[in-house]
């Protein structure tokens, strides 16, 4: 008896970022609409950037639309899921939540499109079936900021103490002296 190990570069079934295009036939306008919770992936394949990501674990909601069109299956929808990540300003920890758009054509194979684009242009259509994981990806990516902030008018840290602008007092400062004069000023203290 003969265990199924997905070949790379082709889909794993039991994959759930994989969906089956066979109902569809290759009759455009033909559609179908899934609805999933998918458990978002830990390192090395973690959704998002180094300072704000959606947390191993966490559900990542898909609503998508599989479409049959004359070259592909055009793949449309959305992704919601949590984020937590690293203020770029103060550095305390932060949450939020991203909701992206996701649109992308698997084409057929031997179809114009597959015999017109490299393989690392479009994705394909692939035994009856497509991944829809880094089509997922580039969109939540390409939706994060790059400096996550905790509010929009976050002051950050004080440069020469480091401590918290938000907690320090408003008249925070810290005494500057030009080195030049420094000889100066321990000559005069020390008198």
């Amino acid at each position: 008896m003969s265990t199924h190990h997905p070949t790379p570069g082709h889909p794993d079934p039991a994959s759930p970022w994989v969906f089956g295009t066979r109902e569809l036939g290759r009759r455009p306008g033909s559609m179908r609409t899934y609805q999933r919770t998918i458990s978002a992936p830990a390192e090395p394949a973690r959704l998002g950037l180094d300072t704000i990501a959606v947390p191993a674990g966490e559900p990542i909601e898909l609503d998508v639309r599989l479409e049959s069109v004359t070259e592909g299956v055009y793949i449309s929808g959305t992704v919601q899921a949590a984020l937590t990540g690293e203020c770029a300003r103060c550095l305390d920890e932060l949450t939020d939540e991203v909701e992206v758009e996701v649109s992308e054509l698997f084409a057929y194979p031997d179809s114009v499109t597959d015999e017109t684009t490299d393989e690392d242009e479009l994705p394909r259509v692939v035994d009856e079936m497509v991944d829809v994981e880094q089509t997922v990806r580039d969109a939540v990516v390409l939706a994060l900021p790059l400096a996550p902030l905790c509010r929009p008018d976050c002051p950050g840290l004080c440069p020469e103490c480091g401590e918290k602008r938000a907690d320090l007092a408003p008249d925070h400062g810290h005494e500057t002296l030009d080195p030049r004069w420094a000889a100066l000023r321990e000559r005069l203290s020390a008198d």
